[in-house]
C-alpha cells in the first residue's frame, strides 16, 4: 500500500509534471513546466487548466491560405484523431521514439545527462530584458535575424537532379545501393515520419529552436499539425488525407517567392515531411503526385540553399552566431535527408541513383553536443573546442565518399583519422549518414 507521503506529492504536482517525474512549481492557472511546453496542465481531482495554454493551443492551430475548405477537412480528421500536444523534448533516437521504447526521466539513474539536454528545455525570449537575464545565465534564443549565411556549392544541381534519371549529364556516378542498404534507409526515414505522425518528437533534421512558440513559422506549424491526421486512420481514408496533404503542398510550393530564409527553410521541411508522409505512411507510391512533388521539393531545396547553407564566419573559421549557425545546420540536414529520399523513390522506381557531387564541399552533420545545445554559453563553449580540434576545417561530405584515384597511403590515413575524429560525436543522423556512405561509396 502506497504511504500517504508521496499520495500527497503526486497531489501537489500537475499531471504532466508528475508523468514526467519532474518538479512542478503548481501555478494554479498553469505551471511554468507546462505553459512552456504548451501542454494543458491540469492537477488532479481538478477541472481547471490552463487558460495562457489554451491561448498557446489556438495560436498553434494550423493555418492555411487555402480557405475554409481545409479547416472543414482539418474539422472533419480531428474528429478521427485528437491531436495531441507535439513531444520536443526527446533527447534520443527518431528510431527508438517510433519503437515505442520509453524515454529515461529526468530523475533517478535514468536522468538525462546534461550534455543531452531536452530540447524543449531551451527557452526562448525576444524581449528586451532578454540580454540582462542571458548574462544571468539563463539560456535564451534570439530572433533569427541577420544571419549572413553563403552557399558554397552548385545550388542549380540539386534542382535539375531528377533530370539526371532520364538524360545522362556529365560527371555523373551511379551508386549502388546494396539490397540491406536501401531496407534500412528505408526504414530509418519511416521512423521519422512514424515519430512526427504520432506526436512523439521530430526529424533529427528539426531543431528545437525551430519549434519555439515565438520563432516556429506556418509553414512548419501547419505541416506538423497536418500530419497528426494520419496517426488513426479509418481504413479507405487514405485518399481524402492524401488530398488534404497535397493541397498543403501546393499551397507551400506556390508561395516559395514570398518566403525570407527562415520561413523557406521552414517550407522545404514542411514540403519534405508531407512527401515522406505520402510515400511511408499513406502509401501514395504509384501515385503520379508523388513524382511532381519530389521534382518541387527539390526546386524548394534548391531555393533554400541559394539562402545559405553555410554562415560566412565557418568559411573563415571564426565561431558564428548560435542562430546563424542553427539555420545553416538544420537546412543542410534537411538537404540530406531530402537526398535519402530521393534515393528511396529512385531504387523502387528502378532507376538510377547517382552520388550527389554538387553536394562536394558541405559540411557534415555536426556533433551530437552542438546541435543539442541547451543554452548559449554552452554552444559557445562546444564550439570554440570545435575550432580547435579543427583546425584545418570541419569534415566534409564528400570526405565519406569513396577516397579519388590520386590519393596515396599517408591520404588515405589521414582522411580515416578526421572521418574517425567525427563518428565520436555524432548523434544518430550522424550515424546513419555514415553507415549509408560507407555501404554504397566504400
Amino acid at each position: 500500500m502506497q504511504s500517504a507521503r508521496y499520495s500527497i506529492s503526486r497531489q501537489k504536482a500537475c499531471q504532466q509534471c508528475s508523468l514526467a517525474k519532474v518538479k512542478c512549481d503548481r501555478v494554479e492557472t498553469g505551471c511554468s513546466r507546462c505553459v512552456q511546453r504548451a501542454l494543458r496542465c491540469t492537477y488532479p481531482n481538478s477541472c481547471v487548466a490552463s487558460k495562457r495554454t489554451a491561448d498557446a493551443d489556438q495560436r498553434q492551430s494550423p493555418t492555411h491560405t487555402g480557405g475554409s475548405s481545409l479547416r472543414h477537412d482539418m474539422r472533419i480528421a480531428n474528429q478521427r484523431a485528437e491531436p495531441t500536444p507535439l513531444a520536443v523534448g526527446s533527447a534520443h533516437s527518431c528510431a527508438e521514439a517510433e519503437a515505442g521504447r520509453d524515454l529515461p526521466t529526468p530523475s533517478g539513474s535514468g536522468s538525462i545527462s546534461s550534455d543531452s539536454p531536452r530540447s524543449a528545455d531551451i527557452h526562448v525570449d525576444m524581449s528586451p530584458a532578454a540580454t540582462t537575464r542571458s548574462q544571468a545565465g539563463a539560456p535564451e534564443i534570439q530572433a533569427f535575424e541577420d544571419l549572413r549565411l553563403t552557399c558554397p556549392i552548385d545550388a542549380d544541381g540539386i534542382s535539375n537532379r531528377w533530370v539526371g534519371a532520364y538524360i545522362p549529364l556529365p560527371d555523373q556516378s551511379v551508386k549502388l545501393y546494396p539490397p540491406g542498404t536501401k531496407i534500412f534507409i528505408h526504414r530509418m526515414i519511416k521512423a521519422y515520419v512514424g515519430v512526427a505522425v504520432r506526436g512523439r518528437g521530430y526529424p533529427p533534421f528539426i531543431h528545437a529552436a525551430q519549434l519555439s512558440g515565438q520563432l516556429i513559422r506556418p509553414p512548419l506549424s501547419t505541416c506538423l499539425s497536418l500530419i497528426r491526421i494520419c496517426e488513426h486512420q479509418l481504413p479507405g481514408s487514405e485518399g481524402a488525407a492524401a488530398d488534404i496533404l497535397q493541397r498543403e503542398m501546393g499551397n507551400l510550393y506556390d508561395q516559395r517567392g514570398t518566403y525570407d530564409a527562415i520561413a523557406l527553410l521552414c517550407a522545404f521541411q514542411a514540403y519534405l515531411i508531407l512527401t515522406m508522409v505520402l510515400f511511408f505512411r499513406l502509401e501514395q507510391i504509384a501515385s503520379p503526385f508523388l513524382r511532381q512533388a519530389m521534382m518541387n521539393l527539390q526546386e524548394l531545396a534548391c531555393a533554400s540553399a541559394k539562402s545559405g547553407l553555410v554562415c560566412e564566419a565557418e568559411q573563415q573559421g571564426l565561431r558564428p552566431r548560435w542562430e546563424s549557425w542553427i539555420v545553416a545546420e538544420a537546412n543542410r540536414r534537411t538537404l540530406y535527408t531530402m537526398y535519402f529520399l530521393d534515393g528511396i523513390l529512385s531504387a523502387h522506381d528502378g532507376l538510377p541513383v547517382f552520388v550527389g557531387l554538387e553536394l562536394r564541399g558541405l559540411t557534415a552533420p555536426a556533433g551530437h553536443a552542438l546541435w543539442r545545445a541547451q543554452t548559449r554559453s554552452d554552444w559557445e563553449a562546444l564550439y570554440n573546442t570545435h575550432l580547435a580540434e579543427w583546425s584545418e576545417g570541419g569534415l566534409r561530405i564528400d570526405e565519406l565518399w569513396a577516397p579519388p584515384d590520386d590519393f596515396d597511403h599517408a591520404d588515405v590515413i589521414k582522411r580515416q583519422d578526421r572521418v574517425d575524429h567525427w563518428l565520436e560525436g555524432v548523434d544518430e543522423f550522424g550515424t546513419l549518414l555514415y553507415a549509408v556512405t560507407s555501404s554504397t561509396h566504400g
